[in-house]
């Protein structure tokens, strides 16, 4: 088990990155493909399932014994938990959804769900 002052540091150090990487793809994403349907959101959703799901297999497989807690901390915990953004996937749903673009909610929640499982799934596999 790692030093609870290091643990803290992997985590803000690792919220740190994942918020800015977060930042800049949604805006990214949005000035290229527009802002009419949450793509930039839905693109770090799923980026961050694939990203959990490699993890999560790599730290799975033989001879990784040793740093995992390190690097969970730091990547799962730190990077990925600031960089996915399930709060702004909610607030973007509701608002389409009180916008009268009930449809698109929906798409948005089958979309983003489907491909966040698919993702991990994925990522998870690479390392099956």
């Amino acid at each position: 088990m790692a030093h609870p002052i290091l643990s803290f540091l992997l985590i803000a150090t690792g919220g740190a990155l994942g918020a800015i990487v977060r930042h800049w793809l949604s805006i990214l994403i949005g000035r290229h493909l527009g802002e009419g349907f949450p793509l930039g959101t839905l693109a770090v959703n799923v980026s961050g399932a694939a990203a959990l799901g490699l993890l999560a297999g790599w730290l799975a497989s033989p001879g990784t014994d040793g740093a995992d807690t390190l690097i969970w901390l730091a990547a799962a915990t730190g990077v990925l938990g600031s960089y996915t953004t399930v709060s702004s996937f909610s607030l973007q749903t509701l608002v389409m959804a009180q916008g009268g673009r009930t449809g698109h909610a929906f798409a948005y929640v089958a979309l983003s769900a489907l491909a966040c499982i698919a993702a991990a799934g994925a990522g998870m596999a690479a390392f099956a």
